[in-house]
């Protein structure tokens, strides 16, 4: 990796030595790099002077440190760098020379009016891994197009499916384009880390949502137009049935799967409806996908028979898959969480107490860890520049220029 690394910002992990310039907003690119910072690269989050435009959704007790910013921006160091003052390009520039990964969800134009093309960036460094994160594929016509996850939801046919079951075309409740296409430059960025290794070469990456998220919609949902001539519409029916849907019990809800034959079998066993196991809709798998609305609408029907513990209990003994339902709220209040000490509540030097989620999974050899906390709009400016080789003079030359600017940690004075 990068000769030039520091590997003291670095961590454990298996990516500890590797460095990566952050030049990503919002959630897509923040949440790749953090995963890829938990994971134990340094990376170094380069911000504008009005900084990362999530730092400002939903309360905060400091200035620029909300909720969703606090989510995704762990073990990153931020400096700020104003790219349209030719020195903060030059410290940019000097960065990129001693990294190992560009990360950046600006758009190529944009970069390319930045002399941030890849050209120009392989000419710094030529190893370097060039990963954007963006809208649409350089090689179609939406090239250039703003993208947003609710537009790409909707380009990729999300609430076309969503309205299928309930009427109405609604989005997903989350982020679940920008956070796909973040999964994405993940391994694509760790791929082409290890094929580098092997090669000693560089390459430039390109990780469009649009591409992306049609791969991950398509792959249940083409369905029979997979085939030519089609053997059915698009759509898998059994996602689409109008009862697949957390079942209501006496006194709440419960999720259950009944899905492969074993599954049938033992719950109509179990409710002493044997004769359901003749019914020819119901016999295999097949059967009952194809007939999946009148299977999910007697699996309803029993559902309501019974409370959530009882169900809990019987269906576990069942060997069924099955499982409350949680709200937000008492997902943070999970048994198991707890078991495993997902969440932990930690100190943070601005915000005070704050709970934090743990990184999920194990490793035997190289731990993944939590090292550095969220940090402040240009926090690390000071740090990152002296390890690019600036001299304490020339840092207080860019900061007074408004090139590049700093603030430090102060805890919150909220009552905590």
């Amino acid at each position: 990796m990068s000769s030039t690394t520091d590997k003291t910002a670095s961590g454990p992990g298996p990516l500890a030595g590797v460095r990566i310039i952050d030049l990503t907003t919002v959630v897509m690119g923040p949440f790749a790099s953090q995963i890829l910072a938990d994971l134990g690269a340094d990376v170094i989050k380069v911000e504008s002077p009005e900084g990362d435009t999530v730092r400002n959704i939903g309360p905060s007790r400091s200035k620029g440190m909300g909720p969703m910013y606090l989510a995704v921006n762990r073990n990153k160091r931020s400096i700020v760098l104003d790219l349209r003052q030719p020195d903060g390009l030059a410290a940019l520039k000097r960065l990129i020379a001693g990294a190992d990964v560009l990360l950046f969800n600006i758009r190529p134009g944009s970069m390319g009016r930045l002399g941030l093309s890849y050209d120009e960036v392989a000419a710094v460094n030529p190893g370097i891994i060039y990963c954007g994160a963006y809208g649409f594929g350089e090689g179609g016509r939406y090239a250039g197009k703003p993208a947003l996850d609710d537009l790409i939801q909707g380009a990729v046919a999300l609430p076309s499916l969503v309205g299928r079951v309930t009427g109405e075309p609604r989005y997903l409740p989350t982020n679940i384009c920008d956070r796909t296409t973040g999964l994405t430059a993940v391994y694509s960025v760790t791929a082409a880390l290890y094929a580098r290794e092997r090669s000693g070469r560089g390459q430039a990456i390109e990780v469009p949502m649009f591409e992306t998220m049609t791969q991950f919609v398509l792959s249940d949902h083409m369905y029979g137009q997979t085939f030519d001539p089609p053997l059915a519409d698009a759509g898998y029916v059994r996602l689409l049935a109008k009862d697949r849907r957390p079942c209501k019990t006496k006194d709440g809800y419960i999720c259950v799967l009944i899905y492969i034959d074993k599954h049938w079998k033992n719950f109509c066993e179990m409710l002493g409806r044997e004769e359901m196991l003749r019914d020819p809709r119901f016999l295999r798998m097949a059967d009952r996908t194809r007939n999946v609305d009148a299977l999910y609408a007697f699996v309803t029907e029993q559902m309501a028979q019974r409370t959530t513990a009882e169900w809990m209990d019987a269906l576990a003994k069942a060997d069924i898959p099955v499982t409350p339902m949680h709200t937000p709220a008492s997902l943070m209040d999970d048994p198991h969480l707890a078991d495993i000490g997902f969440f932990e509540w930690i100190e943070h030097p601005s915000e005070g107490r704050i709970r934090s989620m743990n990184i999920p999974g194990t490793w035997s050899g190289t731990p993944p860890a939590i090292r550095r906390h969220a940090p402040l709009l240009g926090e690390n400016t000071r740090e990152v520049l002296a390890e690019a080789g600036y001299a304490a003079a020339d840092i207080d030359r860019l900061l007074a220029s408004g090139a590049a600017s700093a603030q430090e940690a102060v805890r919150a004075k909220a009552e905590l």
